[in-house]
């Protein structure tokens, strides 16, 4: 995130952007943008931030039958936003360890953990620096959360992943697919007002622009903000690594990975909500 730019940052602004240059991420460890990110992680009115719970729940049910054949174990849930998932394989005898960057969503994964005296924990931490523990029969990293590392972080993390996992554990990956991300990744820019959104609480401007890189397969997007108000300027971007599944299945197999297979969806079936996404299980050679 960058503050403190002015409108002619805007109009002279990168076109288009040095992937990752910007910043590596938008800011999901700044309290009071954790809290506006984390109401739209709960709202049922959209599946932008994490899906509906009627998705989670059929989601759920495909990882505690098809994946750990209806047997509860010990979970790692990476980049586990609110804790929507791993709370609900709790609910079914699972335990657990939830991570992720977001305060606001840990404390939210805390209290509903607390309130029904489920078996797991949660970590506020960075994936790329964070300590995963061991012997867990599953590990899973869903909704495209792998797609916002950079490559060489996207490994790392997959290696300690590998190591967290018992002999014969099981990943699951859900990356966005690069047909998708290509895409949404031509060259767009659009201008929008909020009384409050996202990136502010107070009435503001917002740039939208969205780039694909072909070379390094990334798309960037980029918001600045125009405080109307005080008419200050803040900057945030977003790049994201594209994962073919060969590329990614050579990866894991590399990394101590075998019997690796894409699987439809997180449900089992191919449906039009799955397909920017796909999925991989692997077992922990």
């Amino acid at each position: 995130m960058h503050n403190d730019l002015s409108l002619h940052d805007i109009l002279n602004r990168s076109l288009p952007p040095t992937p990752w240059a910007e910043g590596d991420n938008i800011p999901w460890d700044e309290p009071e943008f954790s809290a506006r990110m984390l109401k739209e992680h709960l709202s049922q009115e959209h599946g932008m931030a994490s899906r509906r719970l009627t998705d989670v729940a059929d989601h759920v049910a495909w990882l505690f039958e098809s994946v750990l054949g209806g047997q509860p174990g010990q979970v790692l849930d990476l980049a586990c936003g609110p804790g929507l998932y791993l709370n609900e394989l709790c609910r079914r005898g699972c335990t657990g360890v939830g991570i992720d960057f977001s305060p606001a969503s840990i404390e939210y994964a805390r209290g509903v953990t607390a309130s029904e005296g489920l078996d797991c924990r949660f970590e506020q931490a960075d994936l790329r620096t964070a300590s995963f523990g061991s012997g867990y029969r599953l590990a899973f990293l869903v909704f495209g959360q792998i797609n916002v590392f950079r490559r060489e972080h996207a490994r790392q993390i997959l290696e300690r992943t590998s190591a967290a996992l018992e002999p014969g554990g099981l990943l699951v990956v859900e990356p966005q697919n690069t047909a998708s991300m290509r895409g949404s990744g031509l060259p767009t820019a659009t201008w929008s007002t909020f009384d409050a959104g996202l990136f502010s609480s107070r009435p503001h401007l917002q740039l939208h622009e969205v780039f694909w890189d072909e070379p390094t397969r990334t798309r960037t997007e980029r918001w600045h903000i125009v405080d109307c108000e005080d008419g200050s300027v803040a900057r945030h971007a977003l790049s994201c690594s594209a994962w073919d599944p060969d590329e990614l299945e050579t990866t894991l197999r590399s990394i101590g990975f075998d019997s690796v297979e894409i699987v439809p969806s997180l449900k089992g079936t191919t449906g039009p909500e799955d397909e920017w996404l796909y999925v991989l299980k692997a077992r922990r050679a």
